[in-house]
């Protein structure tokens, strides 16, 4: 009989925290925290910042990837933005291009749109396939199509929490595989469903499988502050996607509105019923949304959260003795607690 209950521990970002470790670095300064990947499957070769920007239409915009670009990170654009856009936007920012990922779901509509922007822009390698459930059958098969008919694009595909389907991914043709059900501060798929699995221990697992064949994980979901980047990236991970963290500014998408005197911006779910009244007519009678809609506080110029991530991020590694943020996860040693930090960019309100 199958196993019913794991009683293995899984841990999130908040129940842990890195042990510093004796170090040479004089400053923060001395820290790279740029990597280079070379994918399995395309063969094409990354190199910058590993931070990603969520494809959400209140994150993954064409503003912010002009912002993020110019500080080595990367953006996946939201699936949203019609071809004429998309055209518009190339011949403005020829350098941002390849620091960009094309975002799609499986429907024939996406496949006809994401074919439509690959034609008209060759000069796009990312393509990110998203789906709240990664585990179908159909979701494998449509990775291995999209595989055969894009063999030197890089596929980014998820999200999923387990090894087994990580390697399933990249066996059938993924090179970067989003890890995450249910962490981000927008999503209730865990309340909606009570699917998940908890963020941390799911890079530690998903990392240590994708790793084994070649291939990388992104952790996407769950970073509420600076510490949580490093953590994930301590934990194994390749990319951090962050959504909540790069809301509330100026590059993002939502409707900014003053209330009480205070600024705040609309940041909701792509599965919340703001995201799919928006874009799909309303919440399908067969589905429940499993998403939310906050106000988070407006936050001004994105540069400057930019700043703050990175910052921090350097600062985790002088503090475990890592020159490079290649080095972080064979230097972090993690620390199981109770304490819960506080968290400074998830401010919001309902």
């Amino acid at each position: 009989m199958a196993q019913k209950i794991i009683n293995d521990i899984k841990l999130d970002f908040k129940d842990v925290m890195l042990r510093p470790k004796r170090s040479t670095l004089k400053s923060r300064s001395e820290v790279d925290i740029t990597r280079t990947f070379t994918f399995r499957n395309s063969g094409k070769t990354y190199q910058g910042v590993p931070i990603i920007a969520a494809n959400m239409d209140t994150v993954g915009t064409f503003e912010m990837a002009k912002h993020l670009a110019k500080h080595g990170l990367f953006t996946t654009i939201h699936k949203y933005y019609t071809l004429e856009e998309w055209k518009a936007f190339a011949v403005q920012n020829p350098d941002v291009i390849k620091h960009v990922a094309v975002s799609s779901g499986i429907s024939a509509k996406d496949l006809a749109g994401l074919k439509e922007i690959l034609a008209a822009l060759p000069e796009i390698e990312y393509i990110c396939l998203d789906v709240a459930n990664g585990y179908t059958q159909t979701f494998v098969d449509f990775v291995r199509r999209i595989r055969e008919m894009y063999p030197k694009h890089v596929i980014i595909a998820g999200n999923v929490v387990t090894g087994e389907m990580v390697e399933e991914l990249i066996l059938s043709g993924a090179d970067v595989i989003k890890v995450g059900i249910g962490p981000g501060s927008v999503c209730t798929t865990r309340l909606k469903t009570g699917v998940g699995y908890p963020q941390f221990s799911a890079v530690l697992e998903c990392a240590d499988a994708a790793h084994g064949l070649g291939g990388h994980i992104i952790s996407d979901g769950g970073c509420t502050s600076p510490g949580d980047v490093a953590k994930a990236m301590g934990a194994g991970a390749d990319f951090v996607m962050l959504g909540g963290m790069f809301a509330g500014h100026d590059q993002s998408g939502g409707e900014l509105i003053e209330k009480d005197g205070k600024k705040v911006k609309l940041f909701y779910g792509m599965s919340s019923t703001t995201a799919m009244d928006k874009h799909a007519g309303g919440v399908a009678e067969y589905r429940a949304a499993e998403g939310k809609t906050v106000q988070v506080p407006y936050r001004g110029d994105v540069n400057d959260t930019v700043q703050d991530i990175l910052g921090g991020l350097r600062s985790a590694c002088t503090y475990v003795g890592a020159s490079k943020l290649k080095e972080l996860p064979r230097r972090a040693t993690f620390i199981r607690c109770t304490a819960q930090l506080n968290n400074v960019y998830g401010e919001a309100k309902n």
